[in-house]
């Protein structure tokens, strides 16, 4: 099966010729007979899951997005064993575990979201401004490849009916990943995982228990948490609300500030 990109490029998928025509004239580095031949230029891919996305009513949905993001570093902080740990095993599991468990809280609290195209005028923009590449243009900005991957997992998690009591084990056994690099108390935190999947297993045999299989979709279903990057979960949810600032800064301020 071919997966390749068809985007066709011709003149009907250029929607501004004119505009393409005079800016094509601001560019020296071009032969000026290639001006105004625009049927012949290269244009971006249009492919659905290739095309970047933005949230629709990002008010609404940031604002859910945050409260879930502070019940997510509380559960780290309220944890004893977490407390007992070095503060660079902290760093390092909140480093690789906040997106993981932000999305688990997603899934927790029913955040449902829709997404559509982002505004296209950033290349314009560029070209305007002397090429010069704002920090926006810079960053990997979601896609809906991206998006449609959360929302998937967030359905499949849905499609479980996870208790609470689920979740907070299900948080545990992915906070304390004993494979995040250059853990001190990497041994401790194996123990702490383990723990944490046999209260799991308990549980769900106690609220399903005619059903044999519930406990390897549930850890089948949390394995999908890993594809989806923590970039896409800041440029999708928070970029608006923290503008240029560091989110894992901010996530370290939050969880070490007593």
């Amino acid at each position: 099966m071919d997966n390749g990109c068809h985007c066709a490029a011709n003149s009907e998928r250029l929607s501004n010729p004119i505009l393409y025509n005079i800016l094509s004239q601001m560019d020296n580095s071009k032969p000026s007979q290639n001006c105004f031949n625009y049927n012949s230029m290269t244009h971006g891919c249009t492919c659905e899951l290739r095309r970047t996305v933005c949230l629709k009513r990002p008010s609404e949905i940031c604002k859910e997005a945050s409260a879930v993001l502070v019940k997510t570093v509380h559960f780290m902080k309220n944890l004893p064993a977490f407390n007992q740990m070095p503060p660079k095993d902290q760093f390092a599991l909140l480093k690789s575990c906040w997106a993981p468990l932000f999305i688990l809280g997603l899934a927790q609290e029913h955040v449902d979201f829709e997404v559509m195209d982002t505004p296209s005028d950033s290349m314009l923009k560029k070209i305007l401004l002397n090429r010069q590449e704002s920090p926006e243009m810079e960053r990997e900005q979601p896609t809906m490849a991206g998006a449609s991957k959360l929302k998937s997992c967030l359905k499949k998690f849905w499609s479980l009916d996870l208790s609470p009591k689920e979740y907070a084990y299900l948080k545990g056994t992915t906070l304390f990943n004993p494979d995040v690099p250059d853990l001190k108390a990497a041994l401790f935190v194996e123990g702490l995982q383990q723990e944490a999947q046999h209260a799991l297993s308990e549980v769900v045999q106690l609220l399903h228990p005619g059903d044999q299989e519930c406990f390897a979709r549930i850890l089948l279903t949390a394995s999908m948490l890993q594809s989806i990057t923590p970039s896409l979960i800041t440029e999708l949810f928070f970029r608006s609300v923290i503008g240029q600032a560091d989110l894992l800064e901010l996530l370290v301020d939050m969880l070490f500030c007593r």
